[in-house]
């Protein structure tokens, strides 16, 4: 700071001053956990509404809805229609501070549409992210979703039909995903939204991919697998 003659003065902090934390290492800092509720809440919903006119967002809904149409007559053959089809379920993880990163609020609402377009009930979709600040849950809850406490690391049993929503997960939950349901049983059950396991195959070496991510190393193909083919904006 320039003093009155013209010298540079060290600012020093006035005894008992609290210093500002920068962000932790989940990306949060301090001012994430003093958020207006009801402030976050508008940004999402505004987030929702510009989402709502871009061309990808419907594209996206009617790709999924074929998907899952498909994989739903997979498990329910035609001679077992007599049988009820089990409603969807939806889990999302690593959605991210949503309160501080714009592409994270845009995750968030992009999910929030493709529910609807679904016609998922909101109390039916399991969220979680370590990062999460009490006003994030707040919000989460009041949007009808239900907040998980604990972190099952990707290793949740899909015992009816339920779709992932992992945009930008680690390859390390992925592989737990698999893991927990590699079986005749519960594996039909997966629906993923997220990174492709071929793109993931190629990129990597292959004893690094089976050492350290066995399960995706051993998806063969052709798996079911649908490209998203519309680019959607770089806030995604």
């Amino acid at each position: 700071m320039a003093g009155s003659v013209g010298e540079w003065q060290q600012v020093r902090r006035k005894k008992g001053a609290r210093r500002s934390r920068g962000p932790d290492r989940h990306g949060r800092s301090e001012a994430d956990d003093t958020v207006d509720v009801d402030s976050l809440r508008d940004r999402v919903t505004a987030a929702m509404t510009e989402l709502r006119c871009e061309d990808f967002c419907q594209v996206w809904a009617e790709l999924l809805a074929g998907c899952l149409a498909e994989d739903s007559e997979r498990v329910h053959p035609p001679q077992d229609r007599a049988m009820p089809t089990p409603e969807l379920d939806c889990v999302c993880y690593g959605l991210g501070s949503f309160s501080s990163c714009v592409a994270s609020r845009f995750q968030l609402a992009l999910l929030l549409l493709l529910l609807d377009k679904l016609q998922i009930p909101p109390w039916r979709c399991c969220v979680f992210d370590p990062v999460f600040s009490p006003a994030e849950g707040a919000v989460l809850q009041g949007l009808g979703l239900t907040v998980l406490t604990e972190n099952e690391e990707g290793k949740r049993l899909a015992a009816r039909p339920t779709l992932f929503y992992l945009i930008h997960c680690g390859k390390a939950l992925y592989n737990n995903l698999l893991w927990r349901n590699w079986s005749t049983e519960t594996l039909p059950h997966l629906s993923i939204l997220g990174n492709s396991f071929r793109g993931i195959q190629e990129r990597m070496l292959d004893r690094v991919l089976r050492r350290d991510y066995s399960y995706i190393a051993a998806v063969s193909f052709p798996t079911e697998v649908a490209a998203l083919c519309l680019d959607p904006p770089p806030c995604l």
